[in-house]
């Protein structure tokens, strides 16, 4: 059987996904080389295992594979049929289950894209001498049918076993702000071309789904390594989903605040009045004005405004901003009134 993923995050096989993150993080801390000087070797070994673990359980597909036939699946065989209709030895087959083919990204990799670009060590702004990269998930790449932007790629890399990778390709995920203010699943179905051991190309169609989490800003890009179309002879592409931020009619975005324009009448402005305001969750907000409104005044309502990504709990402000409606005409009469209350 080999190495017991289950066993090496101390879970069983009915652990959640969360359940997966709980226990990868706290092994993952514990094990790390760096907090291990003493005993490095020993804790490379340990943390890689751990690594290892994660990758194959948090993928549902490796997962699934896993299961069922054990490593020698995830290395592309499955068990070959005997005359008796059972199972006997493995095969190297060529079929669809050669397409999870199992290689290990390094341990450092995972552990840079699980924990994000803040470091889990205090003074610590890289793990030996890498720099992190605020990447989220494991996942995929290829044609996919939620976006209609095109990729984009950069320049290829040079991987330390001498493969070069295939260019990373990106492209825009277009989310409102809505989505970003309270969060969202993306589910996309994508394909991407494979080699089996035969060196045969093959189609595989797969279900990406991408948490957006609430708070996140127009830039911060989802990484998903090595999911991209397989070339001979290099290590596949990654797969990069940059947030664009789609226009709302009614509030703008300023970086944890939110903006909104209100219209009102000069008496309004001058005597104050009650505004009614519906919140990007649905909420109805009754906000009483009592100061006279001048140009450039704002009122302000604390923790009104978007959440903050990297501080789980706070929100930013709302500005509420006031576009004055002024009489077009007034009478005589009217003119002399105001005259006579503003003198």
């Amino acid at each position: 059987m080999g190495v017991d993923y289950y066993n090496v995050l101390k879970l069983g096989k009915g652990a959640s996904d969360d359940d997966l993150k709980k226990a990868y993080r706290k092994l993952a801390m514990k094990w790390h080389p760096d907090k291990n000087p003493t005993n490095k070797k020993a804790a490379e070994a340990k943390f890689k295992e751990v690594a290892e673990a994660y990758e194959v359980l948090s993928d549902p597909q490796k997962r699934s594979v896993y299961d069922k036939y054990g490593e020698e699946g995830l290395k592309g065989n499955i068990p070959a049929p005997n005359s008796n209709g059972g199972t006997q030895g493995f095969t190297n087959s060529g079929s669809a289950t050669n397409s999870t083919r199992f290689n290990p990204r390094n341990a450092e990799d995972v552990f840079a894209e699980f924990f994000g670009a803040s470091s889990p060590f205090p003074g610590m702004g890289s793990i030996n001498g890498r720099s992190r990269n605020s990447t989220f998930g494991d996942g995929m790449y290829g044609g996919f049918s939620d976006t209609q932007n095109s990729f984009h790629s950069f320049g290829g890399q040079q991987k330390p076993d001498g493969h070069r990778k295939a260019a990373p390709v990106e492209n825009k995920l277009q989310c409102t702000l809505e989505e970003l203010y309270k969060g969202s699943t993306r589910k996309m179905k994508i394909s991407r071309n494979v080699t089996d051991t035969s060196g045969k190309t093959m189609v595989l169609n797969e279900i990406l789904t991408i948490d957006v989490k609430p708070g996140w800003k127009k830039g911060t890009k989802i990484t998903f390594p090595q999911k991209g179309n397989e070339q001979p002879g290099m290590v596949a592409a990654d797969l990069v989903f940059v947030i664009d931020e789609q226009p709302h009619s009614k509030f703008k975005r300023d970086g944890n605040d939110l903006v909104v324009v209100h219209k009102l009448t000069l008496a309004d402005a001058l005597t104050g009045c009650t505004i009614s305001l519906t919140t990007l969750d649905g909420r109805s907000l009754s906000v009483p004005i009592a100061d006279i409104i001048q140009p450039g005044y704002e009122k302000v309502l604390p923790k009104e405004g978007m959440p903050i990504a990297k501080e789980p709990g706070k929100r930013g402000n709302l500005r509420i901003k006031f576009d004055i409606k002024f009489p077009t005409r007034l009478s005589n009469e009217q003119k002399s009134g105001i005259r006579k209350l503003l003198a």
